[in-house]
């Protein structure tokens, strides 16, 4: 049978077909990123039909819509008004994910939300369980794990050649970026750990697995700004293996991590940004061999793009989506009050939203 979306028509929800036509997106918010890499991407899948791109400010809607297509919106209230779509794709400022992922679902549309999905572990499991009653997708778009390096070095470890896996090491940062940036300000839900450590933070839940406790964290805030800007953790699975993440905004760029196992090392040194154009090196090393393995290039954002029309038309499980998601929102959550146990309320932490989405 045909897979089945959710419309709404006159605050009424109907079922309708959607695989035999392009899956009509709409685009609720026109940051940065959705400019340069995730409009791209959505707007190359031939199964997708950018329909409406709102703003609240008229000028860059019309901006965005003039060079993606699809027709320029003021307000997010007025593009779940319309009939014309199906799904929607939500790069807003964090603090706003959780009532407009929120009011999207309820409006029987299937979503694609940047990542944090929502700055707090209780409202990201209000939005999944909301998702879930309602039998539509939604999907965190952490579109590094749609690259398949990622699964090929699972597959290597799967298979035996560093032996027993002991130690992930995740490292992501980059130098200082201009002021006024969302992730400086703190009423935005701002703070690198919810930026940019939630990276690593994903990469060890990916190889490690759920249950990971918090044995360490740091966290540096910036006086001026009153957010955090870089940080590092100690976790430890139950079977006592460990990962050490390091992260920030002020450092040399690096974005890599390594699985250390009894008898070898696996590394990926462009792990979390790869562009479409870049061929990924596996660096392989054992006691007496060292091996370097490139492997093709390939795009993740449109990876993630794929991920989610699967999703949605027929149904194929994705890994941006479920448990998973509600696990990584609690581990943020966890090293968050453990920074907090050790150094005190020295700084706010990332505001949550009023209520639960899935009541609002």
């Amino acid at each position: 049978m045909p897979s089945l979306i959710v419309i709404r028509q006159s605050y009424l929800l109907e079922a309708v077909p959607v695989n035999s036509e392009p899956l009509r997106i709409a685009v609720m918010g026109c940051a940065d990123i959705a400019w340069r890499r995730a409009l791209p991407a959505l707007a190359a899948h031939p199964d997708v039909r950018l329909t409406a791109l709102a703003s609240r400010d008229p000028a860059k809607a019309r901006r965005f819509a003039e060079r993606f297509g699809g027709e320029p919106v003021v307000g997010y209230e007025a593009l779940l008004d319309r009939a014309d779509v199906d799904a929607v794709y939500v790069p807003l400022p964090v603090h706003l994910h959780a009532e407009w992922v929120g009011r999207a679902l309820r409006s029987g549309r299937h979503v694609l939300a940047e990542k944090p999905l929502t700055a707090s572990a209780a409202d990201t499991e209000a939005l999944v369980a909301l998702a879930e009653s309602r039998g539509l997708a939604l999907l965190e778009n952490f579109m590094f794990l749609c690259h398949a390096q990622h699964a090929r070095v699972r597959d290597m470890v799967a298979q035996g050649v560093i032996g027993e896996l002991r130690t992930l090491t995740a490292e992501f940062a980059f130098p200082p970026m201009a002021d006024g940036r969302n992730i400086y300000r703190p009423g935005l839900g701002g703070g690198v750990l919810a930026e940019v450590g939630v990276y690593p933070l994903r990469a060890a839940l990916l190889h490690l697995g759920t249950g990971l406790e918090v044995r360490g964290v740091h966290l540096r805030y910036d006086e001026a700004r009153g957010v955090d800007v870089a940080g590092a953790a100690l976790l430890a699975d139950p079977s006592g293996r460990t990962a050490h993440l390091t992260w920030g905004a002020e450092h040399a760029y690096r974005s890599r991590y390594a699985l250390w196992g009894s008898s070898g090392r696996i590394e990926l040194t462009w792990a979390f940004t790869p562009s479409a154009a870049h061929r990924p090196v596996v660096r392989i090393e054992r006691q007496d061999h060292v091996e370097e393995l490139a492997l093709p290039a390939e795009d993740h954002f449109a990876g993630a793009v794929a991920s989610f029309v699967a999703r949605v038309r027929d149904g194929v499980p994705s890994v941006l989506e479920g448990e998973t998601v509600v696990e990584q929102a609690r581990l943020v959550d966890r090293v968050r009050r453990h920074a907090l146990d050790q150094d005190g309320p020295v700084r706010p932490a990332v505001p949550t939203s009023a209520g639960s989405p899935g009541t609002r």
